[in-house]
């Protein structure tokens, strides 16, 4: 909330005690107490931004009709990276807001390692914005690793001169979690600008000693647990586990059995990549919510991580509770369990879309982020005489791959696909006009028959990655992204056969939610008639290139053993 004036605190108080009339007031609600479970019916009465009376009766200059209804506190996704909804902020905002999403807590990563500083900047501009809290975390390693060519490189320096905006909580996900534990300059640079303050984390299956050197850095939080095993380890050594459930990571039903009356302090919700065609489908962090009750685990410790915990977990001692003194983040259901919402107020004010209405704009940026050169069906021959290949395995749901062997057949000097094999080729091509490189590689796990799908969504550096059976048709979506400023393509025959343009930083859309979501269908469609197998191929053709998460990976330079940190051959 915005620091209060003295004749603020006075209405507050006023409001508070029912002297006058409070602002707004929801009438004869149900109200869900996150930290004893108790429902008690009563009125809730909001001046300006903030909560000021409870477990009362009160009137207001406006008044909604609670009866039937229960009331939560807002939710706080605690860790996310919009630009993989596919739209801009301001779009996510009006898109995530109608379930009950309050606060979402980003990484604007994804842009930064296009656009470095300017791109944390319009994301930082879009925060004063949106009617949820969008806060903003510094992107901590852009680049990821030295094995990939990025858009920009920001140092401790640059992080340093992004500091004080308001949306600020501080240091973003720790993703070079090898960087950390042998001491990178660079690291720890970063991490000695921000001690003391708050550190996202990132170490998927680091755990004993390593584990222990990593936290001790500073790191708080981590997300990228996919295991009971892993996720209790790192509660019993003080992290804060934020469960993940997005379009690819689905780590909700193996983290469901932490959230009991001991750990849901230590828990929190997030999403890290979701887009429009899963939140229309299924929803957002309601999703989550009601998947967990539905699997076991405590009602209103559910609510609890959803909210308190989240917001305990970063320092926004004013929200996370419908209580006085609180942020006035509050959504009305009429089904716990379902967590189906009805309405949602954000700071004191009721969701419309005539509110969406009023806010302002900002320009893009990045409009002309593409820069790679066209490419041919010969630019993905993969010249060889040896059939022993080592092949990237996909992994339906997770971001984490396999390390396959496969033997591979060789035609004219050159490594072959083997459909048989369900073995495809992966290639990774620059595109911010810095190196020129092209790795190639191959990949089992797209059930892939014909054709190539191609993505300008890659992660973390974001170049072109494209995974296709036919080299031409590899050759015809790489170009059409490339006209198109980036986005996604599937290609059959020679023909484009389904695209979505993504002109910000080659990231997200210029235009809304609804219009990304229809054409993802369209896309989905096109992929599965590849053959594709796989229920969200795009993003998880944007996961291949992914260089900080074991086991092969891709990047324009080459093959990546995550394992050893180290390129190698195929």
């Amino acid at each position: 909330m915005t620091p209060a004036s003295r004749d603020e605190i006075a209405r507050f108080i006023d409001q508070g005690r029912g002297i006058v009339p409070a602002d707004l007031v929801i009438k004869g609600v149900r109200l869900l107490d996150v930290v004893t479970g108790a429902i008690t019916p009563t009125d809730i009465a909001v001046c300006g931004d903030r909560i000021v009376g409870t477990h009362a009766t009160y009137e207001g200059a406006t008044e909604i009709d609670g009866a039937g209804l229960f009331a939560v506190p807002g939710f706080i996704d605690t860790h996310l990276h919009v630009e993989s909804s596919l739209v801009t902020p301001l779009e996510f905002d009006r898109c995530v807001l109608p379930h009950g999403v309050t606060t979402a807590i980003c990484d604007p990563h994804e842009i930064a390692n296009v656009l470095g500083t300017e791109g944390i900047r319009y994301f930082q501009a879009c925060a004063r914005h949106t009617l949820m809290d969008l806060r903003v975390q510094l992107s901590s390693c852009v680049p990821a690793t030295r094995f990939e060519t990025a858009g920009a490189e920001l140092t401790a320096a640059d992080l340093m001169a992004l500091r004080g905006d308001p949306s600020g909580i501080g240091l973003a996900e720790f993703m070079n979690f090898p960087g950390v534990l042998f001491k990178d300059a660079g690291c720890l640079d970063k991490l000695a600008a921000f001690s003391g303050g708050h550190i996202d984390g990132h170490a998927p299956l680091l755990s004993g000693r390593d584990l222990n050197g990593y936290i001790a850095a500073g790191i708080r939080t981590e997300h990228e647990a996919t295991t009971l095993e892993e996720g209790r380890e790192k509660l019993a050594k003080g992290m804060n586990v934020l469960i993940r459930e997005g379009s690819v990571s689905k780590d909700l039903h193996a983290l469901i059995p932490l959230i009991d009356a001991n750990t849901s302090a230590y828990l929190a919700f997030c999403t890290d990549d979701r887009n429009p065609l899963d939140i229309a489908e299924e929803g957002h962090l309601d999703y989550m919510i009601r998947t967990a009750i539905a699997n076991g685990a405590p009602l209103h410790h559910v609510y609890r991580v959803a909210s308190l915990s989240a917001a305990n977990a970063f320092g926004l001692v004013d929200r996370g509770l419908i209580a006085p003194g609180r942020r006035a983040d509050i959504v009305l259901v009429d089904d716990l369990a379902q967590c189906s919402v009805r309405q949602v107020i954000a700071a004191g004010r009721p969701v419309t879309p005539a509110l969406f209405a009023t806010r302002g704009s900002v320009p893009a940026v990045g409009l002309d982020s593409v820069k790679a050169a066209r490419t041919e069906a010969g630019t993905f021959r993969i010249p060889s005489n040896r059939t022993a290949t080592r092949v990237i395995g996909v992994v339906p749901g997770r971001i984490i791959t396999e390390d396959l062997s496969m033997e591979l057949p060789i035609a004219g000097g050159a490594k072959q696909v083997d459909l048989v094999q369900d073995a495809v080729k992966v290639a990774v091509v620059e595109r911010h006009g810095r190196s020129g490189n092209i790795g190639r590689g191959f990949v089992h796990g797209f059930g892939m028959q014909r054709g190539a799908i191609a993505s300008s969504v890659g992660h973390d550096s974001h170049n072109i990655c494209v995974v296709g059976v036919d080299d031409a048709d590899m050759a015809v979506a790489v170009n059409r992204l490339i006209e198109l400023r980036g986005g996604f393509v599937v290609a059959e025959g020679g023909e484009v056969t389904a695209e979505l343009a993504l002109p910000v930083a080659g990231l997200m859309s210029d235009r809304s939610f609804e219009e990304v979501h229809d054409a993802l269908v369209v896309l989905r469609r096109a992929a599965k008639a590849l053959g594709v197998v796989l229920p969200e191929p795009f993003l998880q053709v944007a996961f291949l290139p992914l260089p900080v998460i074991p086991h092969l990976k891709i990047t324009d330079f080459g093959l990546f053993d995550v394992n050893r940190f180290e390129l190698i051959e195929g």
